[in-house]
């Protein structure tokens, strides 16, 4: 009897043990994986402006971040009118694209975005009234890439391309002006802050 309880003990200890390692092991390699995940995200090594590519050219800035509480940068072109209809927007940094669509209203079609600096900072990109959209939602994109056309929302505006940039990923899309900043930030002087980040 005391045999048969010793090789009773002694099975489930070599059971507990193994299932034990076997946890250790799984554990081990989520955290591998997960490891793999951030090592293959790919981050942005700088931003550039969405038109006139790398530095604006031939455009203006008619409706600043802040004014009559503008939460973007509203781009034309430097001839006016409906000239720059159709002219190229461009990602303003390496990014992953999660929203590209049309979303009706004011907004009309709609670029968002995410760019990572560094593995635990993120900034989000958003690009409206597109008259094309050139790129699908979960794509990577690079610094530079064509995303879409500058639209006018189906005749809502004369083309201008309203682009914001926002710190707090994600949030919903908002009315485009709003007192409250928060979230949101001033996207010219972002730019000319982040050309380059090593």
């Amino acid at each position: 009897m005391r045999i048969s309880f010793l090789i009773l003990i002694t099975g489930m200890l070599i059971t507990s043990c193994s299932s034990n390692s076997r946890k250790e092991y799984n554990l081990a390699s989520l955290d591998e994986q997960n490891q793999l995940q951030l090592d293959t995200l790919k981050l942005t090594n700088g931003f550039d402006f969405p038109v006139g590519k790398p530095n604006a050219t031939k455009y203006y800035n008619a409706q600043k971040f802040g004014e009559n509480n503008h939460l973007g940068d509203d781009w034309n072109g430097v001839r006016g009118g409906n000239t720059d209809f159709g002219d190229p927007i461009y990602a303003i940094g390496n990014g992953y694209v999660t929203h590209a669509k049309n979303i009706h209203g004011g907004w009309g079609n709609v670029i968002r975005i995410v760019h990572y600096i560094g593995k635990e900072r993120m900034v989000e990109s958003l690009y409206a009234h597109c008259n094309e959209i050139l790129v699908k939602k979960g794509a990577f994109v690079k610094k530079g890439q064509k995303i879409g056309t500058i639209g006018n929302n189906d005749g809502q505006y004369l083309a201008h391309l309203h682009f914001e940039i926002r710190s707090k990923v994600g949030m919903p899309i908002g009315a485009g002006y709003s007192s409250n900043t928060e979230g949101y930030i001033d996207p010219t002087k972002f730019i000319k802050n982040n050309r380059s980040i090593k």
